[in-house]
């Protein structure tokens, strides 16, 4: 996987905290990029971001859990963790179950959010490796030849070459060839591995 440049995104439409954020941030090296409401992180969104976004949960305008709704419309994996007022709580749950990875309320200790920051991270990472995975088991089969997908769509349903020859009017010699073919371009030895990649996909590729 190439070296991925995260950034913790904090939007915040209070401009103290959002500084006091900004400069915690950038003492423990992290890069940080601020932003004064939900609309201006909307702007500037792209899927190409990485890392993280810490969300004040209320905000004039669009508030935080409706830009992540947004967001999630748009498929965004970047992990959110809201910043939430004593009173917030029941909505802070209920964004959790929206998707977002924790939340912290205020006032919170710097260390218990920059906890949750590198957690927040970590997770990113991963999720980008499965990711980076993912597009690359979609590229290995969309190099597979018409006959060779069909040859590999029989062998996950386990289908025997035997089978496959006889329904296909081929002979077992030529399955054998389709077969290994499948294999190498797949880049796997094995029928339970490739069946695991291509499942892993599956909703991707249908």
């Amino acid at each position: 996987m190439t070296d991925i440049q995260q950034t913790v995104y904090v939007v915040e439409d209070d401009e103290a905290v959002r500084d006091s954020l900004e400069l915690l941030l950038k003492s423990d090296g992290k890069p940080v990029q601020t932003y004064e409401s939900a609309n201006a992180f909307l702007r500037d969104y792209s899927d190409k971001m990485a890392g993280c976004i810490v969300l004040d949960i209320r905000m004039p305008g669009m508030d935080g859990m409706e830009l992540q709704k947004k967001l999630n419309d748009k498929h965004s994996i970047l992990p959110i963790i809201f910043v939430t007022g004593h009173g917030d709580v029941p909505m802070a749950v209920d964004a959790m179950k929206e998707g977002a990875v924790d939340f912290i309320q205020k006032p919170y200790r710097e260390e218990a959010l920059l906890e949750k920051i590198e957690a927040a991270l970590e997770q990113d990472l991963e999720q980008r490796k499965t990711l980076d995975e993912k597009q690359e088991i979609i590229r290995r089969i969309k190099s597979l030849t018409p006959r060779e997908h069909e040859i590999m769509d029989r062998m996950i349903a386990g289908q025997a070459n035997k089978v496959i020859a006889i329904e296909l009017e081929i002979s077992q010699r030529t399955v054998e060839i389709h077969r290994s073919r499948v294999m190498h371009k797949m880049g796997t030895h094995s029928l339970a591995h490739l069946v695991r990649m291509v499942l892993s996909v599956k909703d991707l590729i249908d």
